[in-house]
């Protein structure tokens, strides 16, 4: 294995693990304490869940629900060991989470042997600034997830599986690795503050990027709600608007630390502190306060209130059912949380400020305007840290003169500073020039130079390093990358059809279409057929929402495929890979859409009932309930129905393709090709396991088989194909 390793990767490793031997080996004194800790992390988690989390998380996911569906939601384990084990497991997690920072504490002198170990001591109120606004926006996402995001979205999830006819049975493993997962993604997301001030202070990424770039960031929170929350509108704008109004936040601590870092001011607290004791205050009120009064004077019945006004069926939790206390502590703690965000808030206001009053004396008021910074009253830090603004629009001898100012003032660091800053400056007005002076040149082709630049740098070629040796790779990277560049003109027709198809597919399964196909399906089975016995249940959340998303892309692809080959056609043409007009693509779509139709008809009618009824027999017959996983029970279906029609394709398109100038050789030469995309298909869009998989595989290569088998009776053996000879002209 270590010689498919390049050098600098077992360098890595081998550095890793000498890291985390001495690590060892200078904690190994203190391991014991490592361990006491963890072992109280993994016993405290361990017996927390055991004795109220479960009935906790378990009022959080009923809470929105009506008695009805309340009733047909049931949390089940599917084997004896299911709850101990992940209460083990999570338990595990939570020892490690705990002990991780004392095991790193005394395994110190190794990480300074290594300079590992920060070498500039920070202030301890600095780290305990940060820790405690860590801590308390954590804290924040997980009261906006507990009180109203999960009660909403699962009251949705459940009535959305109810009223097709399915039953939510949840397994206790999957409810609460879902629970847990969107816990940390709240957690997480309400970090955003700190990672924007801190990307923006280390100069990763500039706060004008984000400042600038806002809309953009929009666009992305909406489309990241759209994916991870259920496709309902007001349940993304209650994922979507937090989200917003952190990005705000945000922006405006990273313009308060960035503003004291160019700057080069130090921020003092104690003096914030003094000088602006009054508005900390008003802010801690104000936060404070407002949640009190909300919450003891009928703040939430009046926002349901309103909710009912409008209509809409959704409420927000009673206060006592949003924690895992009384409601005169759950008030209390909440006001207190508050209190710490308008604290930190209004540390933060009068840091600002203080900075904006020293900054605007500095540069005559004009804070916004980086280019308006005077260098002059910067040190060496304060150039360096300076916006590229700064020294945009300096000329030379500017930037000489600020230099030998510094020179005169014994700052030498400073005026090396300026002049490196300046020479950046200078490279980048340089690459802007000559990127704005690759312009085409008037009479030629812009077709030629679009053909031109995609041959000198096309994906497959990035992807292969500019490999073009055709024994290296399979003697089809440049008609792969012909084809592929002449539907880069119609990459967006393709990918808007796509999408429609997806989207109405999807519509339309949500709308009740999945309920219809479930109850059409039952009308069809023989009378013998118990459906009493029969229940349809969904052991995960979302998994109704992701069988609907994976058909509705499987869908999409097939409704796709005629449009990609109509627009390939004389790309595939041109490379001698088909011959004939493309018209016949037209031909082709409405012969194969005639199979699979027919097949589904008789999959759906006779072949489908008679197989699941078949296989429910024996335990009909022995009085036992059957539970169909959604995933498994429609999958079924689908095979048994429309992949009948797919089956019977398969054959009919090889015959079509060996009649436009695919030969019977290359078809049989190409299997191995074939099966691994087979394999590639059904592990995307059948339910995740491998017999599954191998249960698609299987009958579509027995098919491709019968292909082969027709073809080349067909061809005589592969003598004579069925296209046209070479010379027919086409359109």
């Amino acid at each position: 294995m270590s010689s498919a390793l390049d050098e600098d990767t077992r360098q890595t490793l081998d550095a890793g693990r000498e890291t985390a031997g001495a690590m060892l080996r200078s904690a190994q004194k203190d391991l014991q304490k490592v361990f006491i800790v963890f072992l109280i992390g993994f016993l405290g988690t361990f017996y927390a869940l055991q004795l109220w989390v479960w009935e906790f998380l378990k009022n959080v996911t009923e809470a929105q629900m009506n008695a009805a569906t309340a009733e047909n939601v049931r949390f089940i384990a599917q084997t004896p060991f299911d709850v101990i084990l992940l209460q083990g497991k999570i338990s595990i997690v939570a020892g490690i989470i705990v002990a991780l920072p004392i095991f790193i504490y005394f395994s110190r002198d190794a990480l300074r042997e290594r300079d590992m170990w920060p070498q500039s001591p920070v202030k301890p109120w600095k780290i305990v600034v940060i820790g405690l606004m860590a801590a308390v926006l954590f804290f924040a996402g997980l009261v906006y997830g507990y009180s109203l995001f999960f009660p909403l979205m699962f009251k949705f999830l459940a009535n959305n599986a109810i009223s097709v006819g399915f039953s939510p049975r949840y397994s206790i493993v999957k409810w609460a690795q879902f629970i847990f997962l969107l816990t940390l993604s709240f957690g997480f997301a309400a970090q955003m503050p700190l990672a924007i001030t801190g990307l923006s202070y280390s100069g990763i990424v500039k706060y004008e990027t984000f400042r600038d770039k806002w809309r953009h960031a929009v666009v992305l929170i909406f489309v990241f709600g759209a994916f991870f929350s259920p496709p309902d509108p007001f349940t993304q704008i209650m994922w979507a608007v937090p989200l917003l109004v952190l990005y705000g936040a945000s922006l405006y601590l990273a313009k308060v630390v960035v503003t004291a870092k160019r700057g080069s001011q130090q921020i003092n607290l104690g003096r914030t502190v003094r000088t602006q004791w009054n508005v900390v205050l008003g802010f801690i009120a104000l936060f404070a306060g407002s949640v009190y009064a909300f919450y003891a004077y009928g703040g939430v019945g009046q926002v349901n209130r309103g909710l009912a006004w409008l209509g809409s069926s959704y409420r927000v939790v009673p206060v006592a059912n949003q924690l895992p206390y009384g409601a005169e502590t759950t008030v209390l703690v909440y006001s207190a949380a508050a209190g710490v965000v308008g604290l930190l808030l209004g540390l933060f206001y009068g840091i600002y400020r203080d900075i904006e009053a020293t900054a605007g004396s500095q540069v005559g008021g004009q804070t916004g305007d980086p280019a308006a910074i005077d260098l002059t009253e910067l040190d060496a830090a304060g150039v360096r840290a300076a916006p590229p603004e700064a020294f945009a629009g300096l000329t030379e001898e500017e930037a000489m003169g600020y230099a030998g100012a510094a020179i005169d003032d014994g700052d030498n660091a400073k005026a090396q500073a300026i002049l490196d800053r300046f020479d950046e400056a200078e490279e980048s007005r340089d690459d802007e020039s000559e990127s704005e002076g690759q312009t085409s040149v008037p009479g030629v082709d812009d077709d030629v130079g679009d053909r031109a630049s995609r041959a000198s740098g096309t994906l497959l070629e990035g992807l292969t390093d500019g490999e073009r040796d055709e024994d290296d790779i399979g003697g089809y990277y440049k008609d792969l990358a012909f084809i592929v560049d002449s539907l880069r003109s119609r990459s967006f027709v393709l990918i808007g059809w796509f999408m429609l198809v997806l989207a109405g597919t999807f519509a339309w399964l949500y709308s009740g279409g999945i309920g219809d196909i479930y109850e059409g399906f039952l009308s069809q089975m023989p009378a013998a057929f118990d459906i009493e016995q029969v229940n349809v249940i969904t052991l995960h959340p979302v998994e109704a929402l992701i069988f609907e998303v994976k058909f509705s892309t499987l869908v999409a692809v097939i409704a796709t495929l005629p449009l990609l080959a109509y627009f390939a056609w004389p790309a595939l043409r041109e490379r001698n890979f088909v011959r004939g007009h493309r018209g016949v693509i037209f031909g082709w779509a409405g012969v194969l859409l005639v199979g699979l139709l027919g097949g589904l008809y008789l999959g759906y009618i006779y072949v489908a009932p008679a197989v699941i009824s078949y296989l429910a027999a024996d335990a009909l017959a022995a009085n036992v309930v059957i539970s169909y996983q959604i995933t498994d029970f429609f999958w079924l279906i689908f095979f048994t129905t429309a992949g009948i029609g797919i089956l019977a394709d398969i054959p009919v398109l090889m015959v079509l393709l060996n009649t436009i100038g695919i030969s019977y050789r290359r078809m049989r030469g190409r299997w191995r090709e074939v099966t691994v995309a087979i394999l590639t298909i059904a592990a995307l869009f059948t339910p995740a396991d491998v017999i599954t998989m191998f249960m698609v595989t299987i009958p579509l290569m027995v098919a491709y088989g019968v292909g082969i088998g027709v073809l080349f009776v067909l061809t005589l053996g592969g003598r004579r194909d069925l296209a046209p000879a070479p010379g027919t002209t086409d359109a």
